[in-house]
C-alpha cells in the first residue's frame, strides 16, 4: 500500500479521529502486525500537536498464556500501579486510539469461565474511574490489518496479497479518499441529517420484524436522540469515536423490549465466533439464548452482570451502506456493525440524552439508561428486515423496508 495513503489515513485518525488538541496527551492501543503503519500514526499524532504519545502493544498469544498459568486471583487483581494510572488517566484525559487488527479465532481455547470471573472481579474497581471520564474524552476505534484476520477474510490468497487486500477493504469503507478530512466532513453532515428526521418523529418504540423469524419490540427514552457520526464530548471537542461508521444509534429504555431477534452476521467476542444465534426478550431482558457455534459462551455474555442481558443500543444500518456493498463478512463488529442494523446488549450511552451535559451520569441511568459491564453490538440486519417507529402520538411510520431506509 502507498505510503501516501497510509499517512492520509494516520492523519484522519489523528485529526479527524481524536481530534487531538495542542497539548493533549495520547495513547494508542495496538497488535504487533502493522508497526510501520503505527509510526506513521505517531508522527501524525505529534503533527496534530500532542504532548506525548504513548504505544501500548497487545498479543494474543500472550493472553491465552496468562489465562492458562495465572490463577483467578491474580488476574482479577488490579494492582496499585494500575489504579494510579487510571487516576492518571482521569485527571489527564488523553485521546485514545484503538487499533484492531485480532485473529477472530485468536482466543479459541482460552478458559472462558476463568476470563470471565475475573473480568468480573476487576469490572467494579475499573468501573468508578472509567464513569469519572464518561463523556470527557475523545476516543477512536479504527482498524489495520493483521496476517491471521486477512486470511481469515481471504484464505485463497498468500498472506502478503490476502493484507494488501484487507487493506483496500479497511480504506475504502473508512473513506480514505484523496482528501479524507473533506470526505469525512459530509458524511457526518449526511449522517446528522438523517438523524435530525428520527428525531423530530417522536418515536416512542422500534418495531422489528424479519422473514428470518425477527419480531422484536423496543420501547425509546422519552429524553433520548439519535446520533451518528462524530460528536462533542463535555470539552466542546468533536470527534469521531469510529472509523469507519454508518449507524443512526440511541439507547433504548432499559426493561421495554419484548420478542426474538436472530443474528444475521457471526458475532466475534472475546476472540471467538458465535454464530447463527438468537435471544428472546420478556421485560426487557434476554431470557433465552441459542446458538450453532459457541452457545455457552453466549449465554455467559449476557450474564455478565446484572444488565449484560438488557439492551444498550439500537442502531439503523442499511443494507446499501459501502461496507455491505464491498460483500465482505469482516468477522470484526467494527466493520460489521456498520453493515447491517444491529442491538447491542449491555451498557447505553448517556449522551443520547438530550442535554446530558447538564445531568449527571447517574440521572442519565435513572431516565433509562442500561448500566453494564459489557457492551457487545450484534447483527440483525439484512434484505428482509422492516422497522416501523410507532410515534408518542400513536402514528406508524416506515423506518426501514427490506433493509434499506424508507424515508
Amino acid at each position: 500500500m502507498k505510503q501516501t495513503v497510509l499517512r492520509n489515513y494516520a492523519r484522519l485518525i489523528a485529526r479527524a479521529g481524536v481530534n487531538i488538541q495542542k497539548g493533549q496527551n495520547v495513547i494508542i492501543y495496538c497488535d504487533l502486525d502493522q508497526p510501520k503503519f503505527v509510526e506513521l500514526l505517531v508522527d501524525e499524532c505529534y503533527k496534530a500537536g500532542a504532548r506525548k504519545v504513548k504505544v501500548e502493544f497487545n498479543y494474543q498469544p500472550l493472553a491465552k498464556l496468562h489465562y492458562r498459568h495465572c490463577s483467578v486471583t491474580t488476574l482479577s487483581k488490579v494492582e496499585e500501579w494500575e489504579k494510579a494510572r487510571l487516576q492518571y488517566y482521569v485527571d489527564t484525559l488523553p485521546c485514545q486510539i484503538h487499533l484492531l487488527s485480532q485473529d477472530p479465532d485468536g482466543l479459541k481455547g482460552i478458559n472462558q469461565e476463568k476470563m470471565a470471573k475475573a473480568s468480573q472481579k476487576r469490572y467494579p474497581i475499573i468501573k468508578s474511574y472509567r464513569d469519572q471520564m464518561e463523556n470527557k474524552d475523545q476516543w477512536c476505534i479504527a482498524a489495520v490489518p493483521g496476517a491471521a484476520w486477512a486470511k481469515k477474510l481471504f484464505p485463497e490468497l498468500p498472506k502478503g496479497q490476502a493484507i494488501e487486500k484487507l487493506w483496500e477493504a479497511i480504506l475504502f469503507t473508512s473513506r480514505v479518499t484523496d482528501d479524507p478530512l473533506a470526505a469525512w466532513e459530509a458524511h457526518n453532515k449526511d449522517m446528522h441529517a438523517r438523524c435530525e428526521y428520527l428525531n423530530k418523529l417522536g418515536i416512542a418504540e422500534l418495531h422489528y420484524k424479519g422473514e428470518n423469524g425477527t419480531d422484536l419490540q423496543v420501547g425509546m427514552i422519552p429524553e433520548a436522540e439519535f446520533k451518528g457520526g462524530g460528536d462533542t464530548n463535555l470539552q466542546g471537542i468533536y470527534f469521531n469515536p469510529n472509523i469507519p461508521t454508518e449507524e443512526c444509534f440511541i439507547s433504548p429504555m432499559r426493561g421495554k423490549a419484548e420478542g426474538i431477534v436472530y443474528s444475521t452476521k457471526p458475532l466475534s467476542y472475546q476472540g471467538q465466533l458465535i454464530e447463527n444465534f438468537s435471544l428472546r426478550f420478556e421485560n426487557g431482558k434476554a431470557v433465552e439464548a441459542h446458538a450453532e457455534k459457541n452457545e455457552e459462551l453466549l449465554k455467559k455474555m449476557i450474564t455478565m452482570d446484572e444488565g449484560a442481558g438488557y439492551l444498550g443500543e439500537c442502531a439503523l444500518v442499511p443494507v446499501n451502506s459501502p461496507i455491505s456493498e464491498s460483500g465482505i463478512l469482516f468477522y470484526n463488529t467494527l466493520f460489521d456493525e456498520n453493515a447491517a442494523c444491529h442491538l447491542a446488549v449491555g451498557a447505553g450511552f448517556a449522551d443520547t440524552i438530550k442535554d446530558f451535559e447538564h445531568k449527571t451520569l447517574d440521572e442519565c441511568r435513572a431516565l433509562g439508561i442500561n448500566d453494564s459491564m459489557i457492551h457487545v453490538d450484534f447483527m440483525i440486519g439484512y434484505e428482509g428486515l422492516d422497522i416501523d417507529a410507532v410515534t408518542r402520538d400513536g402514528k406508524t411510520v416506515p423506518i426501514f423496508r427490506k433493509g434499506k431506509w424508507a424515508f
